[in-house]
């Protein structure tokens, strides 16, 4: 039985977790504001087609590398063990912490060395055996060029990831979500340059010296934003020394848990690689291909971001010390009142994206090489929209499972969503034509994610013994309540904008945009006054006083 004072302790601890990811919440903004940036002017320069597949799935191969040889371990297993070393180890854990670090650097300098080896060869893993016709000769050496390039980002991923563990543990979480913008600067930079010296293009390979101009740049941000953090651990006290003992030291445990982490990154990656292959087949025949469906996924993570994954990083020390100090009730508690803060955002997000979807492929694509092409993202972008819903659900679920060390059972869930993936996506391409590839490939992630966030919420629910589920589901009708009528009013609001000018140039294009965002936000908030939705009002109100906004000087 809870004492008296626990549902007041789950309300300061819940304020704690929004404050928190507030902190993280303002950083992710501005990184993800730049990173658009970024993308827009890659998309600029190289348009959305062969061309710019060329370069962005190569780039994309270190980031997906990294997270199947240790991203899994680093993201899902470290937290809960850095927390209970600090907790149990009379040094606070700075052995274990040190360890962690010697380990994986030796690991990823040597993992490194060997992808930039065996790049051609890794290549063929991602892309569609089109790619490998005569007539695309010049792509294809181009994309090896540029993954030998890339891949040196894998080491640099890793050491920015673990050092950004060891600070979330610490309580230290602004630092890993601020980093991220300098390697948008240099980004931003590089290809600035790219377009005075060569200008935009949208056919064609591409010359040594834009190889090694665009390649080399995007690891140097990399690297720069790894090199940010270093500060941060230092002023957190951490001293890093290696140390080579590993034997009997605890990091057999910590291993036996990342081995499921690390099959469950296979199995996640094998999906995405099947996703990356039938998107190069859509555009290889001049359809829409891996850089509309990536790019429309980067801007649907922009809620889960800057809300999910700030809420989920915030509050994993909490649930991995309520499991540590076997308190299932109030794990439960504090996870239902995250999920709640999360969808509390990406619900509204997800239900206007839809109305928006066109315009904001205009004002973030709609550039150089593919001025006449931004409408190619409209469908994709829109049909993304409940797939955001159900990963966001399956995501915190996931932190459940990481703090009570279930980490197989996370596994199997993962395989079941990925096998939805894969069966999906290849059936939906195969009836689709090459121009509807990506939007194809998107109900396919949809999907499965459903699946995922369905059984994912049921088997934690058993484990934990509830989920505060009867709380979760008045919320959830409230606010779907007051989504409709928000997104309605913002509908019939754009539409209205429409009929005087059904093709605005640019600035009217933003100026539209951000007027239906308006009146989307205003009826969302009368909403939850009108039926206290307070998760809602809560979670806008922390994001607000961050930026500064007006909300926050009330």
């Amino acid at each position: 039985m809870s004492p008296a004072g626990a549902p007041d302790l789950a309300r300061t601890g819940q304020r704690s977790i929004l404050a928190s990811s507030a902190v993280m919440a303002a950083g992710t903004v501005v990184s993800r504001a730049s990173g658009f940036v970024r993308n827009a002017m890659l998309v600029a320069a190289l348009g959305s087609g062969l061309h710019a597949d060329v370069f962005t799935i190569a780039n994309t191969i270190p980031n997906m590398l990294y997270i199947l040889l240790a991203g899994g371990i680093f993201n899902a297993v470290l937290v809960p063990q850095l927390v209970r070393a600090q907790r149990n180890d009379p040094d606070g854990g700075i052995a274990y912490t040190n360890r962690i670090i010697t380990l994986a650097t030796l690991f990823l300098g040597v993992v490194t060395v060997a992808l930039v080896v065996a790049a051609p060869a890794l290549l063929h893993l991602y892309v569609n055996s089109s790619w490998y016709a005569a007539d695309h000769a010049a792509q294809l050496e181009s994309a090896i060029d540029f993954a030998r390039w890339c891949l040196p980002q894998v080491f640099f991923y890793g050491l920015f990831v673990l050092v950004g563990q060891v600070l979330n543990a610490r309580g230290s979480f602004g630092p890993m979500m601020w980093a991220p913008i300098a390697n948008n600067i240099v980004s931003i930079a590089v290809l600035a340059l790219y377009l005075a010296s060569y200008g935009p293009s949208s056919t064609g390979g591409y010359s040594s010296g834009e190889e090694l101009l665009l390649g080399l740049g995007s690891t140097v941000g990399i690297a720069a934003q790894f090199l940010l953090l270093l500060w941060p651990l230092h002023a957190a006290g951490v001293r890093f020394a290696p140390r080579f003992d590993f034997r009997r030291t605890g990091l057999g445990h910590t291993l036996r848990l990342g081995t499921w982490t690390v099959l469950f990154v296979i199995v996640n990656q094998v999906a995405y690689t099947f996703v990356t292959r039938l998107a190069s087949s859509g555009s290889a025949a001049s359809g829409t291909g891996y850089t509309v469906y990536s790019n429309s996924f980067l801007v649907t993570q922009v809620p889960h971001s800057v809300v999910t994954v700030s809420l989920a990083t915030a509050v994993l020390p909490a649930l991995s010390a309520r499991a540590a100090a076997q308190d299932p009730t109030g794990l439960a508690r504090t996870l239902s009142g995250t999920l709640r803060s999360a969808l509390a955002v990406v619900i509204p997000v997800a239900a206007l994206l839809p109305v928006l979807a066109t315009p904001v492929a205009h004002l973030l694509f709609g550039y150089g090489a593919n001025a006449s092409r931004f409408e190619v993202y409209g469908p994709t972008l829109a049909l993304f929209a409940p797939g955001m819903v159900f990963f966001t659900v399956h995501y915190l679920m996931l932190r459940g499972f990481y703090a009570l060390e279930r980490n197989r059972t996370a596994f199997v869930v993962q395989c079941l969503i990925a096998a939805t993936n894969i069966a999906a996506a290849i059936l939906l391409v195969r009836e689709a034509s090459a121009e509807h590839t990506s939007p194809a490939l998107t109900i396919a992630y949809g999907l499965s994610y459903l699946v995922g966030s369905i059984v994912s919420y049921a088997v934690l629910r058993r484990a934990l013994g509830g989920l505060d589920g009867t709380r979760l589901l008045r919320f959830v009708v409230r606010l779907l309540v007051v989504t409709a009528a928000a997104t309605l009013v913002a509908g019939l609001f754009h539409a209205a904008l429409l009929t005087y000018d059904d093709n605005p140039g640019w600035a009217l294009t933003l100026a539209e945009t951000v007027a239906v965002g308006i009146v989307d936000v205003c009826m969302l908030l009368l909403g939850a006054q009108a039926l206290r939705l307070t998760e809602l009002t809560s979670v806008m109100g922390q994001i607000a006083r961050r930026l500064g906004g007006p909300l926050g000087r009330h």
